[in-house]
């Protein structure tokens, strides 16, 4: 279970208390300093608005309607992606609200 989160955030650190909170094994997951995960890319590239519009370039050109233009965006720019996102065997979920992620869990 992997947690993408920026510490700057506050939906992000609720996200994070809320795990703490249940005892729940999971890894934080710092995207900013490390980039997206690879291994994540095809699962987040899934979820609907997991681009930050207004992090955007005004002058980006990557279609964000297309999988393979996302998959490019997040790869270069992983600014741009939304936040909290928990990762859950081979699923996501946008932590907005941040409760939002306990639906992932196995007990859920």
């Amino acid at each position: 279970m992997r947690l993408y989160h920026n510490p700057r955030c506050s939906k992000s650190r609720q996200a994070l208390a809320l795990l703490e909170l249940r005892n729940i094994e999971f890894e934080e997951y710092r995207y900013l300093e490390k980039g997206v995960s690879q291994e994540d890319l095809e699962i987040l590239v899934q979820l609907e608005g997991v681009i930050r519009a207004n992090d955007l370039d005004p002058d980006c050109e990557f279609n964000l309607n297309s999988k393979t233009d996302l998959r490019k965006l997040l790869e270069s720019n992983s600014k741009v992606l939304q936040r909290p996102i928990l990762v859950n065997d081979g699923k996501a979920v946008i932590g907005r609200p941040p409760e939002e992620i306990l639906t992932l869990l196995p007990d859920a």
